[in-house]
C-alpha cells in the first residue's frame, strides 16, 4: 500500500530524521517546550496574538491542518500528557460497583489531567448515571479549564459487547462462526451505539490473533485460524464501530468510536501456548498469516494495540521493523497506537532488554511512536527530562503526538466530546436483541448428525437435558461482573421454547465442570433413561473480568488461563460415556471458548453440536436450532486436533507439513501402530469451514470470470448452489486456492473468498465470489510481494472436502 503523504517517500526514515534534525537547529525553543516565532504568545496559547480564530479550534478547517496549528502550541509536559493512560478513579471513586455517589475529588482530577490526558480509562462496572456524571465532569474539565481545551479519548472494552451492563454477544470465535460479516458489521454499530451514548469514544476491540496454538487462553477473543476469515470479520468489526459520525462534529469527522485492532502482532501464537509468551517465526510466516489481517483491517480503524510478547526476539512494543518500518511507513498509518497495560516496562523484565525506565520509554516511543497505557509504572514519565538532557529527541514525541490529535479530530472530539442526555434509549434496544438473536443462531455449528436425529420434532414425549452447562449462562472473558444475569441459560431456553407443547423436559445435571466427582451420575442416567433422546451439554468455561483475575477462582479459557490438555475437564467426559451408555438416542452440545479434544463422542454420539461461548439469548437458540425452529448455518473459524498431542491442527499448514500414516487404538484395547502419528492422526477431528444443515445443497457450474489472468488482474468465482432438500436453508459458500508451483514453499490450500446466502428449498441461485490479485502473492525471495505466473488450483467446499475445481492459469 502506498505511503500516506505525512511520511516521505524513499529511505523514509532517514529523511525524516534529517529534516528534523535541520528544524531542531533552525528554530528557538523557550523554557516550556513551545517555539518562540509562532503566532500566538506562549501566556495565552489557546488564542492567536491578533486576535483571529486558532485553527485547531475551527471545525471546518482540515484535520491536518488543525493538527499542524495545536502541536506547537503545546508543552513538552502537555505533549507527554497527550501519550499517557489516565483513568476516571483520578477523580472519582469507582470502587463499588453499585454505588451511585454523584461526587468527585478535584484534586485528584487535576492531578490526573496534569499529566495523564490523552486517552482515559473509564470501562468501570457502574450505573450508567454514575458514568455519565465521570466522563462529563473529566471532558468540561479539559475543555474549559485547560489551556488549549483537548479533550480525552474515552476508554472502554467491547470484545463482544459494550461492557457495562450493554448488550452481551457471543465471543468473537463464536461471531466468526457465523461466516456473516454483514451481521458482524451490524452488531458492532449497536456496541458502538450503546457506548457513544455514555460518552465513550474508544472500545479495545477487534482481536486479530489467529487461534493457531489452541493451548493458549485467549482462543475465545479471536476470529479463528484463518487470515481471511479473519480479515472479512475484522474489518466489519471495524466499520460497523467506526460508521458515521458523533452528533453536532465536523464535517471533517469520520468515526464516532474508535476501534482498537490488537494485539500487534502474532500475538496468539506464544512458545508452549503460555500467555505473553515469545513467539518464533520469521518475516515469510509473519507476512503469510500474521500480519494480513491488520494490513486488511486496521489501515482506517483510529487505533491499534501492541502486543505484550516478542517476536523473534524483539519485544513487539518496541519493535521498530513492526510499528514504524511497516505500520507506518509501509502501510502509512497515520493514527494512535497504543501499548497494552504494563507491556512498556516489561522491557525492563521479563524480556530484559532495559535495565531501567528511562529505556524503556526512549525505545518504545522512537522505535513504535506510540503512547502507553496504564497498569505499570508510566515509564512516559520520565520523557520531559529525557528530552531536556537530549537522550530523547523531541521530534519523535511530537510525531507520535500528532497521531493522537489526528484521532481525536477524527472523532470530532474537539466539538462534543460530552456523553448525550437522551443515553438511557440507546442502550439494550429491541432491535439490538432482535440483531443479536439472528447471530446467536447463526453462530452455531452442526457437527454431526447421524441418521438424522435432529431436528427433534415437538411431538416427542420428553427430552433429558443433562451436563453442567445446561443451567448456567456461560459467557467469554471481557464481560463485567454479573453480566451473566442477563443471559438465558439453555434449561430457561428450552422451557420458554417448549411453553406451548407437550414435551416434557427432564434435567439433571449430572457433574459440575470443575470437578472429577460422579456422584450425580446415577440421577442422570436415570433421567436419560426416562426420556425420548438425551441431550448433554458439556464443555471449558471462563469467568468475567472481576473473577477471572479473582486468586482461588477457576476457569480453563480466558486471559492468562492456558491449558496443557484440551479435552473435557473433571467427571464431563465419563458423564457423556454414561448417558451414551444408556442406548438412548444423545445429542453432545459442547459450550466452549476453543476446541475440545474427545474424538471419541464424534465416534460414538448420535449428533454433535459446538456453542462457542454465545450471548445473552445463547440458551434460547440452542433450543431453536435442535428443534429444527432455524436451519444451522455455522461453520468451524478453527479445526478441532484429536488431541492436545495432534496440534497444531490448522488447516492452511505449509506444503509438506502433514504426512500421514496413522496408528489406531481400538475400542477393545488392540493397537495397530502406525508412523504419523504411532496411534493416533493428524488429521483433525473436525476441519476449518465444517458445518452440517438440516437440509441438503449441490454446486454446479463453477467457472472463472477468466480462465487466464495477468499478474495484476482480478478475478470473479461464479457458481450455482441448489437447495435439494425440503427445508430452507443458508450454505456458506467457500472458495479455496492451492498454488499448485511457487519460488517459496506455500500453505497447502488457503481461503480467498466466503459468502453465506439463503436458498428456499428446492431452488437454487448463482453466487458470485469476487478475488483479487495480491491474493494469490506469495511473500518471495525478494523480500516484496509478488505474483508470480503459473497454475492455481481453484475450488469450492471446505478444507475437508473438495466440491467442485478448476484451474486459474496465471500468466
Amino acid at each position: 500500500m502506498k505511503a500516506n503523504s505525512f511520511y516521505p517517500k524513499g529511505p523514509a526514515w532517514t529523511i525524516f530524521l534529517a529534516s528534523l534534525a535541520t528544524l531542531s537547529t533552525a528554530v528557538a525553543v523557550n523554557h516550556l517546550g513551545v517555539r518562540d516565532d509562532l503566532h500566538f504568545s506562549v501566556e495565552a496559547r489557546g488564542s492567536n496574538i491578533d486576535d483571529s480564530h486558532p485553527t485547531y479550534k475551527n471545525p471546518r478547517a482540515s484535520i491536518e491542518d488543525r493538527v499542524n496549528d495545536l502541536l506547537p502550541r503545546m508543552t513538552v509536559q502537555e505533549k507527554v500528557a497527550q501519550l499517557i493512560q489516565g483513568d476516571i478513579d483520578g477523580w472519582m471513586n469507582m470502587s463499588d460497583p453499585l454505588d451511585n455517589t454523584l461526587t468527585y475529588n478535584s484534586t485528584g482530577l487535576e492531578q490526573m489531567i496534569e499529566y495523564k490526558a490523552g486517552a482515559i480509562w473509564a470501562g468501570y462496572q457502574a450505573p450508567w448515571e454514575k458514568i455519565v456524571y465521570a466522563i462529563t465532569i473529566g471532558q468540561k474539565y479539559l475543555m474549559e479549564n485547560t489551556t488549549l481545551g483537548i479533550p480525552a479519548i474515552m476508554q472502554s472494552e467491547g470484545l463482544h459487547g459494550f461492557t457495562d451492563n450493554g448488550t452481551t454477544w457471543p465471543s468473537p470465535i463464536g461471531l466468526a462462526a457465523s461466516f456473516n460479516a454483514p451481521l458482524l458489521q451490524q452488531a458492532a454499530s449497536t456496541m458502538a451505539t450503546e457506548a457513544e451514548g455514555l460518552g465513550y469514544s474508544q472500545l479495545f476491540a477487534p482481536v486479530l490473533d489467529l487461534s493457531r496454538e489452541l493451548r493458549w487462553g485467549r482462543v475465545e477473543e479471536n476470529y479463528g485460524e484463518d487470515p481471511f476469515l479473519t480479515s472479512q470479520m475484522g474489518r466489519a468489526y471495524v466499520n460497523g464501530l467506526q460508521s458515521g459520525r458523533r452528533r453536532n462534529v465536523s464535517d471533517t469527522a469520520i468515526a464516532r468510536v474508535a476501534a482498537t485492532c490488537k494485539h500487534f502482532t502474532a500475538y496468539g501464537s506464544p512458545l508452549g501456548g503460555l500467555n505473553t509468551a515469545p513467539v518464533s517465526g520469521g518475516e515469510r510466516e509473519l507476512r503469510t498469516y500474521y500480519l494480513k489481517p491488520f494490513n486488511y483491517a486496521c489501515i482506517d480503524a483510529l487505533s491499534i494495540m501492541t502486543a505484550y510478547a516478542s517476536y523473534d526476539g524483539v519485544p513487539c512494543v518496541a519493535n521498530k521493523e513492526l510499528l514504524t518500518s511497516i505500520l507506518r511507513d509501509e502501510w502509512g498509518y497515520k493514527y494512535f497506537v497504543t501499548s497494552d497495560a504494563g507491556s512498556v516496562d516489561m522491557l525492563i523484565s521479563p524480556h530484559e532488554t532495559c535495565a531501567t525506565r528511562e529505556c524503556a520509554a526512549k525505545l518504545t516511543l522512537e522505535n513504535g511512536l506510540s503512547g502507553e497505557m496504564g497498569g505499570g509504572s508510566y515509564t512516559y514519565l520520565t520523557l520531559p527530562d529525557q528530552i531536556a538532557n537530549g537522550t530523547v529527541d523531541v521530534h519523535y514525541l511530537d510525531e507520535t503526538v500528532k497521531t493522537v490529535l489526528r484521532t481525536k479530530f477524527a472523532l470530532g472530539l474537539f466539538e462534543n466530546p460530552y456523553p448525550y442526555a437522551d443515553y438511557a434509549s440507546t442502550l439494550r434496544t429491541q432491535s439490538t436483541r432482535d440483531l443479536l438473536h439472528q447471530m446467536e443462531r447463526e453462530a452455531i455449528v452442526l457437527l454431526e448428525n447421524n441418521n438424522n436425529i435432529l431436528p427433534l420434532s415437538a411431538n416427542i414425549s420428553s427430552i433429558a437435558l443433562i451436563g453442567p452447562q445446561s443451567d448456567r449462562v456461560t459467557f467469554g472473558d471481557y464481560v463485567f461482573y454479573n453480566a451473566s444475569n442477563n443471559g438465558i441459560t439453555p434449561l430457561q431456553g428450552f422451557t420458554e421454547f417448549l411453553t406451548n407443547t407437550s414435551v416434557k423436559i427432564n434435567f439433571a445435571e449430572g457433574c459440575k465442570l470443575w470437578s472429577n466427582d460422579e456422584s450425580g451420575f446415577s440421577e442422570a442416567v436415570a433421567t436419560a433413561k426416562a426420556s425420548d433422546v438425551a441431550i448433554v451439554m458439556v464443555g471449558t468455561w471462563s469467568l468475567d473480568q472481576t473473577l477471572l483475575w479473582t486468586p482461588g477462582t477457576n476457569a480453563t479459557t480466558g486471559e492468562h488461563v492456558d491449558l496443557s490438555d484440551l479435552s473435557l475437564v473433571g467427571a464431563q467426559f465419563p458423564l457423556v460415556q454414561a448417558i451414551q451408555a444408556t442406548g438412548i438416542p444423545t445429542i453432545v452440545v459442547l459450550v466452549s471458548g476453543k476446541p475440545v479434544t474427545n474424538p471419541w463422542i464424534q465416534e460414538n454420539v448420535d449428533a454433535v453440536i459446538q456453542q462457542f461461548y454465545p450471548g445473552e439469548l445463547g440458551g434460547l437458540a440452542i433450543a431453536e436450532i435442535i428443534f429444527g425452529a432455524v436451519n444451522p448455518s455455522g461453520r468451524l473459524p478453527v479445526s478441532f486436533p484429536r488431541s492436545v498431542a495432534t496440534a497444531p491442527a490448522f488447516y492452511n499448514y505449509l506444503k509438506g507439513g502433514r504426512s500421514i500414516d496413522p496408528g489406531v487404538i481400538y475400542p477393545n484395547g488392540s493397537l495397530l501402530f502406525g508412523h504419523q502419528y504411532v496411534l493416533d492422526s493428524p488429521v483433525p477431528t473436525w476441519s476449518f469451514g465444517r458445518g452440517l444443515s438440516y437440509t441438503t445443497f449441490n454446486y454446479t457450474d463453477l467457472q472463472l470470470s477468466s480462465p487466464t489472468i495477468r499478474t495484476n488482474e482480478d478475478f470473479n468465482v461464479t457458481v450455482t448452489v441448489h437447495n435439494t432438500g425440503s427445508v430452507d436453508g443458508k450454505e456458506v459458500v467457500q472458495v479455496y486456492m492451492t498454488d499448485l508451483i511457487s519460488s517459496v514453499v506455500t500453505p497447502n490450500m488457503q481461503l480467498i473468498g466466503f459468502t453465506k446466502v439463503d436458498i428456499p428449498a428446492g431452488q437454487s441461485q448463482a453466487v458470485s465470489i469476487p478475488v483479487t490479485s495480491s491474493q494469490l502473492a506469495v511473500w518471495s525471495l525478494s523480500h516484496k510481494w509478488v505474483v508470480e505466473p503459473g497454475n492455481f488450483n481453484i475450488f469450492v467446499g471446505t478444507s475437508e472436502e473438495v466440491y467442485l475445481n478448476t484451474t486459474l492459469t496465471v500468466q
